[in-house]
């Protein structure tokens, strides 16, 4: 009798917690709009491929996607292109390196009309994450179209340029008490569009002068931009020598978290 009256308890527990476990865990989606390439699988087909959720390969954003799990969150793509409605449920929203003609057939261009509705969402509280690549692997002008609505702009330039594997010439070394790399010290980053920020804009991680990571706060959500899509499988799984001390890893999980706790509380 004890035993049913436990398991009687138990199940009621569970079902009152587990709504409130799925209203706080909070949706990343990663776009496959903007950024949609494939590659021809053994069988003759097309995979897509390339900072995605799905690619286990050294292109691909699982790992990031496997911490961004870890920390609480959920995981979503958006193969179409974003709408009011297609944005709803998500609280992080994450484009990266957006198509040229030489990487997609036809590529999809960010337009005014993406525009408007990606900033009013953020406006609403969400979170944007924007990863670019340097001018001659992403297309910037269209992309900084929408950047610019925060006071962002992409340069178009080749900071930390890395010859070979001579990874040293990719270093950054965080600074002590970094509001947002609170664990990782030294990052690796590549080939970088670095920053020109105006208000609201401003810098939250910077190099012999150069900006490499801005943020903006617009209505009640936030922006966060930077210039390369650094935290890929190919440099979060090991293949930056560990006698150099890059920590690009525990960037990925910093930012994770960082981002995570930037999502506004929704009032009941």
């Amino acid at each position: 009798m004890r035993k049913i009256i436990v398991y009687s308890i138990l199940f009621i527990f569970n079902l009152m917690i587990t709504p409130l476990l799925m209203a706080q865990t909070k949706t990343v989606t990663l776009d496959y709009f903007f950024n949609n390439e494939y590659r021809k699988n053994p069988a003759g087909g097309a995979d897509r491929f390339h900072y995605t959720w799905e690619d286990t390969k050294s292109s691909g954003f699982s790992i990031l996607g496997d911490i961004f799990k870890k920390n609480g969150a959920s995981l979503q793509s958006l193969e179409n292109e974003p709408t009011a409605e297609s944005l709803k449920g998500t609280d992080i929203y994450i484009i990266v390196d957006p198509d040229t003609k030489k990487e997609t057939a036809d590529p999809h261009y960010i337009e005014t009309r993406h525009i408007e509705v990606i900033a009013n969402w953020v406006k609403q509280g969400g979170v944007l994450l924007l990863m670019a690549n340097d001018s001659a692997n992403a297309e910037l002008p269209h992309l900084n179209n929408l950047a610019a609505k925060f006071g962002i702009h992409f340069n178009d330039d080749l900071y930390k340029h890395v010859i070979g594997t001579q990874f040293e010439m990719g270093a950054i070394n965080i600074p002590a008490n970094d509001a947002i790399f609170k664990t990782a010290k030294k990052i690796y980053l590549k080939d970088i569009a670095t920053l020109k920020l105006s208000p609201p804009a401003k810098p939250a991680l910077v190099d012999s002068a150069h900006v490499i990571v801005g943020t903006a706060k617009y209505g009640k959500g936030l922006v966060i931009a930077v210039g390369d899509p650094w935290l890929y499988n190919e440099y979060t799984n090991g293949r930056l020598p560990a006698a150099m001390g890059f920590d690009n890893d525990k960037a990925a999980d910093d930012l994770s978290k960082w981002l995570l706790k930037q999502i506004p509380v929704k009032s009941k």
